[in-house]
């Protein structure tokens, strides 16, 4: 008998082993080597000491898709003008997933005194810039060339395949010209092969070195520009009864185009934001002006809310204007959707992201008012943004830089945990 229990007892410890066993090889963590971290990190300092603008990244694509190609992938070029898109093929079969960075930098003159800083020049809006990767796109396109690296050395491990997306103009393209997300799906991104989930990583000033904020649901707000063209009729200042006052209407408008948000939209639902940025009209003193220009901002965290803001936006100012006796025309230029994480997605990989971050590195993040056109991705298959940290650990990210900033910093330690991430999500997700 004592015997017997013997047995069953060893027979069981032996069961819960490899069971355990079984259960941390899945859950191995890739790390990538010291040696590939380094590329990374020159490959970042190059991109940043050479950026371009939306829609003009002729030579960072260049740099993506020689590397691509040394690498033994097929590549695809000058997909939505400069994007750069490859497919690798795992030694496994299961789903294809898209991993995407953004290429793009801002006209903006770097002020940090980095020995590879940038000191470009290039043409915004007709004026000649300063361009800068104030915004981190240089480190996104490093981490995502060292993860087609590592993944590539370790294709015969991975079941599915993997669809690198290099994406231009996220910070929007040039007036008159289309790009971005946006187009890349127009032009057929995933038509003939659409992936499963798409995921994406972005350096954020507001976390320290290696913390990663993530969100389920929404994460980022939409944003959408609105114009206001005020008609009246032209009279005298000291006639104001001779014409139709527009700046007295623009400014009835201004006023109560606010009660839209805080009158009107179900706020416990989900916040918005309606400003105006621009107010423009008249050019003496004492003369009443036919004509006032106004233009703003719509911010918010809801797609059906999104659509009412808009009419009510229209029909306030159609209203208001017409109760002075003045006409108006407002047009809204719809931008980027609300950036969504797939909840199911979203707790699906968390146990990923704390393995490669720790777990004390991930926080939930609040919502933020700033935009992305990575939602037009997860409009289309479940996305998951995630926010990477970059503010160095004896620094309070309150006081950094933020991200735009000509000021802007990067630690490049942050570096390695954001090619892990985009590594371990493409050996994790078949198996999560």
């Amino acid at each position: 008998m004592q015997t017997l229990k013997l047995s069953m007892a060893v027979s069981l410890v032996l069961g819960l082993t490899a069971c355990f066993s079984s259960t941390i090889e899945v859950q191995a963590t890739e790390r990538i080597s010291s040696s590939l971290e380094q590329k990374v990190i020159a490959w970042r300092r190059d991109l940043h000491q050479h950026p371009e603008l939306s829609n003009r990244e002729f030579r960072t694509a260049r740099v993506i898709s020689e590397h691509l190609e040394s690498l033994g992938l097929e590549v695809q070029t000058e997909v939505a003008h400069t994007g750069v898109v490859a497919i690798l093929e795992g030694g496994k079969p299961g789903p294809l997933i898209a991993l995407r960075a953004d290429m793009d930098a801002l006209p903006v003159t770097e002020q940090t005194d980095l020995p590879f800083r940038s000191e470009a020049i290039g043409e915004y809006r007709g004026d000649e810039v300063g361009v800068m990767h104030a915004c981190g796109h240089d480190l996104h396109v490093a981490m995502l060339m060292g993860a087609a690296e590592h993944l590539v050395a370790h294709r015969e491990q991975i079941q599915g395949s993997v669809m690198f997306i290099f994406q231009p103009a996220e910070e929007g393209a040039p007036a008159n010209e289309e790009g971005g997300a946006e187009l890349m799906l127009k032009e057929g991104l995933f038509a003939a092969q659409k992936p499963e989930a798409v995921f994406g990583i972005h350096v954020w000033s507001a976390q320290n070195t290696g913390k990663l904020g993530y969100r389920s649901g929404p994460l980022m707000a939409s944003s959408d520009r609105f114009e206001i063209n005020v008609k009246g009729v032209q009279t005298h200042g000291s006639r104001p009864w001779g014409g139709v006052d527009p700046i007295v209407a623009a400014g009835q408008i201004i006023t109560n185009v606010q009660s839209i948000v805080s009158r009107q939209v179900d706020i416990t639902k989900a916040p918005a934001v309606i400003s105006f940025g621009i107010v423009e009209g008249g050019v003496r003193n004492n003369i009443i002006p036919d004509n006032v220009y106004l233009e703003g901002t719509i911010r918010n965290f809801d797609m059906d809310i999104r659509q009412s803001i808009f009419e009510r936006l229209t029909a306030t100012a159609e209203h208001t204007a017409k109760s002075s006796g003045a006409e108006v025309h407002v047009h809204i230029d719809e931008g980027y959707p609300v950036t969504i994480n797939d909840p199911t997605l979203t707790a699906r990989m968390l146990p990923t992201m704390e393995r490669v971050a720790g777990a004390d590195n991930v926080l939930e993040n609040p919502l933020v008012t700033g935009a992305e056109d990575f939602s037009f991705y997860a409009l289309e298959t479940p996305g998951l943004f995630v926010f990477l940290g970059i503010t160095p650990p004896d620094q309070d990210p309150a006081t950094a830089p933020s991200n735009h900033s000509p000021f802007f910093y990067a630690d490049e330690a942050a570096l390695k945990t954001g090619t892990e991430l985009y590594i371990n999500w493409v050996f994790d997700y078949p198996e999560s």
